[in-house]
């Protein structure tokens, strides 16, 4: 039993919880369900691995307005270092947001203190959130309390960086373990029910059964042993081994039982998937009639990109506008995670993509060949498909060549 799971036993998961350190407890299945233990479930790690790699591999990249209603990368900002290079001097952006997001998918939240030079943000730091509790204080605004190495510190709602996943609109997201917990305790009493069953169940291929009133010396069930290990493996298949008189081979089949365990283990990949709104397909897990392959997974592919991790995403980037940001600041100056980027290994989806920008003016050369880590070559005029002219030409007439006089040399 883990340390949560012992201070907190079977206590039942409510909506009005503030206490972020609670996480799972007693599920119907008599398992304690922890963050740790849910990890021990090899989907419950892919699925939070995926995540987590995915969304922090993203840039996370600050974003200026215009007087002219333009749009320009704003790398000279302050907040660009932090949020898309190094958010603090131990950890890389990826491993940051990484970190994060695995957090907000386990308990629901994810922290992370906001040190300050003045009145400029220098750092962020992340916090375990089962250490962190929120509440409110005397006048009502949002307070956080910390357990950690050095003893109980109190934050105030500006030195914080609060990131809440799916929520109902109280202080805390609400956490897919604690919710989860009686699917997900099903799924570790299955495979702790599976180890036992190989660890103390017996693992042989059949029985030798005598005739009624035989009896045999040790020194002759020996001697069947070693007869049947001469006929085991690979390379007796298809030989004929005999058997005395008396003697018939009965094989040993999975008891049904044994069988159902198999089938429920594989529902609960399907199920701890629900849970962390990951595909089964990409965690190597195909139901009935799916291929790994193929147009349909594209597609798969493309509805969990635009339904699940999409929206979470724009979750992320209001959180860091409204709680890194000025108000004066966010009608200037906003964070948005390029999403281009998850087409990086589809060479032939991004040759596409680059293709339609350049050809409908939407995108210059030079543009296109620096999102390819390619030198510019001058090549700064936007062109359409038509004849490739510039766009201040579009429309224009060419003038119409002079035919000759007839008799005239062409």
């Amino acid at each position: 039993m883990s340390i949560l799971g012992g201070i907190f036993g079977r206590r039942s998961v409510k909506l009005t919880d503030t206490k972020s350190w609670f996480i799972g407890g007693g599920s119907h299945a008599g398992k304690d369900v922890t963050a740790e233990t849910t990890l021990q479930l090899s989907t419950a790690w892919k699925c939070v691995r995926l995540r987590s790699r995915v969304l922090g591999s993203l840039p996370l990249v600050v974003h200026e307005r215009l007087a002219d209603g333009g749009i320009r990368t704003a790398k000279d900002h302050w907040l660009y270092e932090l949020v898309h290079d190094s958010p603090n001097a131990e950890q890389s952006a990826a491993e940051f947001w990484g970190g994060q997001v695995a957090c907000m998918d386990l308990w629901g939240n994810a922290y992370a203190r906001i040190d300050r030079i003045g009145q400029r943000i220098t750092a962020l730091v992340p916090l375990r959130p089962e250490l962190v509790t929120v509440y409110r204080d005397s006048n009502g605004a949002r307070a956080y309390r910390y357990s950690g190495r050095s003893g109980e510190e109190r934050f105030t709602e500006d030195q914080i960086l609060h990131l809440r996943g799916f929520t109902l609109g109280g202080d805390l997201g609400l956490s897919a373990v604690a919710y989860g917990c009686h699917s997900l305790g099903l799924s570790i009493a299955a495979d702790e029910t599976a180890s036992k069953t190989f660890a103390n169940g017996l693992q042989v291929s059949g029985f030798v059964k005598m005739a009624t009133g035989t009896k045999v010396t040790a020194t002759q069930r020996n001697e069947i042993v070693d007869l049947f290990a001469k006929f085991a493996g690979s390379s007796s298949a298809g030989k004929v081994m005999p058997l005395d008189p008396g003697m018939d081979f009965s094989p040993f089949n999975m008891r049904p039982a044994d069988a159902q365990l198999l089938e429920s283990r594989g529902f609960n990949v399907e199920e701890i998937c629900r849970w962390f709104d990951v595909p089964p397909i990409l965690v190597g897990h195909a139901g009935n009639g799916q291929t790994m392959w193929g147009s349909g997974v594209e597609q798969i592919m493309l509805g969990w990109l635009t339904l699940d991790l999409n929206p979470f995403l724009k979750g992320i980037e209001q959180a860091v506008a409204k709680q890194l940001l000025s108000p004066a600041e966010r009608k200037k100056f906003y964070a948005e995670y390029n999403r281009e980027a998850l087409m990086e290994a589809d060479s032939a989806a991004k040759a596409s993509f680059l293709s339609q920008m350049v050809q409908n003016g939407l995108m210059d050369r030079d543009e296109g060949r620096a999102k390819l880590n390619l030198s510019r070559r001058g090549a700064t005029e936007l062109t359409v498909q038509s004849n490739l002219t510039t766009l201040d030409k579009l429309g224009q007439v060419p003038p119409r060549a002079v035919q000759p006089a007839p008799g005239e040399p062409i």
